[in-house]
């Protein structure tokens, strides 16, 4: 994991799994929820998975919470990608 401090986009967290297996996730976003506390969505290539964290790197473990601020993040990428 990182050193203190908030997380920023291409950071890499280093996440172990149940079965002792390490994986690297790239911080793709950041999203912020409506009271302001700060997110970071990080997605790995080799598990193809997305997951969430504080902005600090703590995993999110209420899964509804975390299913929420990804569906924000790709409602906002989807976003962008009109505009673009």
């Amino acid at each position: 994991m990182r050193g203190e401090g908030k997380l920023e986009l291409k950071d890499i967290l280093v996440i172990e799994t149940i079965d002792g297996k390490r994986l690297e996730f790239e911080v793709v976003g950041l999203v912020e929820d409506d009271e302001h506390a700060g997110f970071a969505v990080a997605y790995s290539e080799e598990a193809d998975e997305f997951v969430v964290t504080d902005e600090r790197g703590k995993l999110i473990e209420d899964e509804e919470l975390a299913q929420n601020i990804l569906d924000d993040f790709f409602e906002l990428a989807e976003e962008s990608a009109e505009d673009a």
